[in-house]
């Protein structure tokens, strides 16, 4: 067991978890922030995806002791005092989500993508968002959500 200082929607943490822990286990398991989902476990689902020192990552690909210092984000982190954020509402609004197990993957990579560039373009929005798979949706859906809240109005 290793002990590790990280922040974590703002929140900072002191954590005592195992050497070979995830930055996804650390999050789900020990910080109880169950909002990030485990998919695939290598990488290529996007289901975890969180925001890293301001760019968007695999938790399960991160070891929790590189988060050492860092700052997170989690879906857990998008919303208000109870109220969701516009990228979440858009999400909402465009029916951009059915299960719902991919969406806290989703919601943080383009909140990644628009913190970075608050104005994408289609394809830029695609391109970021392919690292994110959805079983449920034709993808459509979730590129008009992002599409809606870009140009500002993001953190409101």
């Amino acid at each position: 067991m290793r002990k590790i200082h990280l922040t974590v929607n703002g929140e900072q943490y002191e954590v005592f978890c195992p050497e070979d822990a995830s930055l996804l286990t650390l999050l789900r398991d020990y910080l109880h922030l169950t909002g990030t989902k485990e998919g695939c476990g290598a990488g290529e689902c996007g289901a975890c995806t969180v925001i890293f020192n301001g760019k968007s990552a695999n938790a399960c690909l991160i070891l929790a002791m590189e988060a050492e210092g860092a700052q997170i984000q989690t879906i857990e982190g998008e919303a208000r005092d109870g109220v969701l954020s516009p990228l979440q509402q858009s999400f909402l609004e465009h029916h951009a989500l059915q299960c719902g197990f991919c969406t806290p993957g989703m919601i943080m990579a383009a909140r990644a993508l628009l913190d970075e560039n608050t104005d994408p373009t289609r394809a830029e929005i695609v391109e970021a968002m392919e690292g994110n798979l959805c079983r449920c949706t034709g993808y459509e859906s979730i590129i008009q959500a992002i599409e809606a809240v870009r140009g500002g109005g993001l953190h409101e």
